[in-house]
């Protein structure tokens, strides 16, 4: 049976532990998430931290609140953090584009759109907490560690370079502290998605392209669309990319589409062109930009040739946003 554990939540298993298992991922049979998880090492806890002022002052931000694996980390504006000052008296993003995506794996094709274009530009990360609450599920992020200059976790979600509470405070890091030029929004690996209008974690995509607004910043919509989904409200333009920009996002964003796909997704962004701007991207070049991604590209157990419209539409969204650095 694979299971997964944390070190940092719970110790560093050896062989011959006896381990406390969450098996219920594992039994429902599903597929980013279907591992048992180890809860603890009944017999081998982890040490006690010293308790010391420099323990208690190391962090007082909780990510995972109430549950029995809360973690307590530093968060990037709070009054230990060395960033706090910076923090403390910014108030905006000055128009830095920011693609947002429904799926994580939207966030390495992305990346390798506006670095095929803009290759010295300084790409972050913020991780909200839709999917993967830790950011060490991830081996996407792990891959691309050397390629982004930092992964912010935001609202539940923990594990990555910066720790803050909200989208806002986690946009405002990026640029303030990772140095950003560019920085790319989406959830965790995983996705709740009940079938419904509304049932789905993708949702918070609108919510995001709002903060960006409110801090100045230049929404960028990555829009799921596929050729090869079998289930009808995700072929073509899914029903999660009308949902979130048609009747969440608030603010005007830049909805990239890639060249090419046009009779793929018909005229399902009429309803969506009243608000937002509508960009046909070349992707010239992207595809093999994509071939060169440090880490497998993958969504919904398919890859590149399988899903290619999937990930160009991705890297088309990053490529535009590299246009908006000149």
């Amino acid at each position: 049976m694979p299971a997964l554990a944390y070190p940092l939540l719970v110790g560093t298993p050896v062989v011959g532990d006896r381990v406390l298992l969450n098996v219920g991922a594992q039994l429902m049979g599903l597929g980013t998430g279907g591992y048992a998880l180890v809860v603890a090492l009944p017999d081998r806890l982890p040490a006690d931290p010293p308790d010391d002022a420099t323990t208690r002052d190391a962090g007082h931000m909780v990510k995972a609140r109430y549950t029995p694996l809360q973690a307590i980390v530093q968060g990037v504006d709070e009054p230990s953090s060395p960033h706090a000052n910076a923090l403390s008296e910014a108030s905006d993003i000055g128009g830095m584009p920011v693609v947002t995506a429904d799926l994580h794996s939207a966030l390495p094709a992305i990346l390798a759109g506006i670095l095929c274009d803009a290759p010295a530009a300084r790409v972050a990360y913020v991780m909200t907490d839709g999917g993967a609450l830790p950011a060490w599920f991830s081996r996407t992020l792990d891959g691309l560690r050397e390629t982004l200059a930092g992964t912010v976790t935001v609202g539940q979600a923990f594990g990555g370079d910066l720790e803050a509470t909200t989208v806002h405070s986690g946009l405002l890091a990026a640029r303030h502290v990772l140095g950003a030029d560019v920085t790319v929004v989406a959830q965790g690996p995983g996705n709740l998605g009940t079938g419904t209008t509304w049932g789905f974690s993708g949702v918070a995509v609108g919510e995001a392209v709002n903060a960006i607004a409110v801090l100045g910043g230049r929404p960028v919509g990555s829009l799921r669309i596929s050729a090869a989904d079998p289930r009808p409200r995700h072929h073509g333009v899914s029903h999660h990319s009308l949902t979130a920009y048609g009747r969440v996002a608030l603010a005007p964003a830049d909805l990239v589409v890639p060249a090419g796909v046009e009779s793929l997704i018909g005229d399902a962004l009429s309803p969506l062109a009243s608000r937002h701007r509508i960009v046909t991207v070349a992707v010239d070049g992207l595809e093999e930009a994509l071939l060169a991604s440090p880490v497998r590209l993958s969504t919904m157990g398919r890859g590149l040739p399988e899903d290619r419209e999937y990930f160009l539409a991705a890297a088309a969204a990053g490529r535009h946003a590299a246009s908006l650095l000149a």
